[in-house]
């Protein structure tokens, strides 16, 4: 089990570190588009809408599509992954309102990790506390699936609120 902090010290950008150690960046061009950049290890990666609509988003390595997600009916985020040719499927889901978090689990319904939001009034930027289980300390692409989740709780929140406006 670990545990990782996502901060935002601006609007457009979030560190995600681990034992006080920085993982990566999730950097985004604007704040009303969903395309982003995620930086691990000196390496850059996009993320960007697909189709007409922009519902199917996808992390790509130059050209190489490595994770789609969606919104489906219920509200849940679709992930799937295609990692090392390997194609894997996700749910990161939103769970309560006043003692808010998001989660993602694997096909069986296992949590692999759990996020909580927390605003920060005097800046109004978001930090996310992840705690993760065993099980998803075995991934070998978790950095990738941290920073998509990130982008999901994010994505997420801004689904909502487009549809309270």
């Amino acid at each position: 089990m670990a545990e990782y902090y996502a901060k935002s010290n601006d609007s457009l950008s979030f560190e995600l570190t681990k034992d006080d150690q920085l993982i990566g960046k999730l950097i985004y061009q604007n704040w009303f588009r969903f395309n982003a950049e995620i930086v691990v290890s000196n390496r850059a990666y996009l993320i960007e809408p697909k189709g007409f609509w922009g519902t199917t988003i996808e992390l790509k390595d130059h050209d190489k599509v490595l994770l789609k997600f969606r919104m489906n009916w219920n509200g849940e985020i679709v992930v799937q992954t295609y990692f090392d040719g390997l194609k894997e499927s996700f749910a990161f889901k939103h769970r309560g309102v006043f003692k808010e978090s998001f989660v993602l689990t694997d096909q069986q319904g296992v949590e692999l990790f759990v996020m909580k939001p927390h605003l920060k009034w005097t800046s109004m930027n978001y930090e996310y506390h992840i705690t993760t289980s065993d099980s998803f300390d075995g991934f070998t692409r978790k950095d990738l699936l941290l920073f998509t989740s990130l982008h999901c709780a994010n994505y997420y929140m801004s689904m909502m609120v487009a549809a309270i406006v």
